[in-house]
């Protein structure tokens, strides 16, 4: 794992979100898990080498940063807004989380099937939130605070954990460093807003949900693609095109390339966020 402070460590090379615990005087804290079994076991034993796990915090529902909690059973409580605690691991018409997670297991993980639970077993107990909360919580954790801040708009419990004593912050998905953007069914207004909120933070460091990590400039960096998007989308919508002729004729594949693991999904992710951007437009 990387090492972005004498306290904190962070994966940002494997599939799915970049998981990543933080040191204290008094145990250790997950924020998100990896999506691939034997990336959640090794890390799991990594943190534990530095002491008891005391909260796994998952900063938003989306399969790749909460299926891992399926290996961290007893180690320490798990965090949870009441976004992601509702929403946790639920099948939506656009994904199966529990079949896209198993997917990547042949191509990224193949020794992880033999750790991977069968769906009724993984179901009966996969280690969602006892501690819930709306709004805001802070956890004081030995000589360090984390302050989970609740930012809306890639989901709608999002959240990002800052530690003012490492002047680190971890942002979740709000932040895609170098790498595509997955609007899905994001809520724009909401997510300019979670930017403003995060972009005060004294902070030299972001740990962003996907992509390298980077500086307080990510934050106009991802104000810019956001609004590149929205306006893309919104000139289709006044120039009358159709929602199948926005799909094909407004891509940003030139921009960033798809995070790790996930190539062949460029298209789907240009295809969705048209579609999903341009459906919002239309019903407003």
């Amino acid at each position: 794992m990387q090492r972005v402070t004498s306290r904190i460590y962070t994966e940002t090379k494997i599939r799915g979100c970049n998981p990543s615990y933080v040191t204290t005087s008094d145990g250790v804290v997950v924020i998100d898990t990896p999506q691939l079994p034997t990336r959640a076991v090794a890390m799991r034993r990594s943190a534990e080498q530095h002491g008891s796990i005391r909260y796994v915090v998952n900063t938003e529902h989306h399969v790749d940063h909460i299926f891992g909690n399926y290996y961290f059973k007893g180690a320490g409580e798990v965090v949870h807004h009441q976004g992601v605690y509702d929403r946790f691991m639920k099948v939506y018409p656009e994904l199966d989380p529990f079949e896209y997670a198993k997917e990547a297991i042949p191509t990224d993980d193949p020794d992880g099937a033999a750790i991977f639970p069968e769906r009724d077993l993984y179901y009966s107990d996969p280690n969602s939130g006892s501690i819930v909360f709306t709004g805001d919580l802070t956890l004081r954790v030995g000589d360090r605070t984390f302050e989970l801040l609740h930012t809306p708009g890639h989901t709608p419990g999002q959240v990002a954990v800052y530690v003012p004593e490492e002047r680190t912050v971890f942002t979740g998905d709000t932040i895609f460093s170098d790498c595509q953007t997955w609007l899905m069914t994001s809520n724009l207004t909401e997510w300019y807003g979670a930017l403003d909120r995060l972009r005060p933070l004294d902070v030299d460091f972001v740990v962003p949900g996907h992509g390298p990590v980077t500086t307080p400039r990510s934050f106009h960096q991802q104000r810019a693609v956001l609004l590149e998007w929205e306006f893309a989308v919104a000139s289709a919508v006044s120039l009358g095109w159709s929602r199948e002729e926005t799909v094909e004729r407004i891509s940003f594949a030139d921009r960033f390339p798809v995070d790790i693991g996930q190539g062949h999904m460029m298209k789907y992710i240009q295809t969705l966020n048209a579609s999903s951007l341009y459906d919002k437009l239309v019903a407003s």
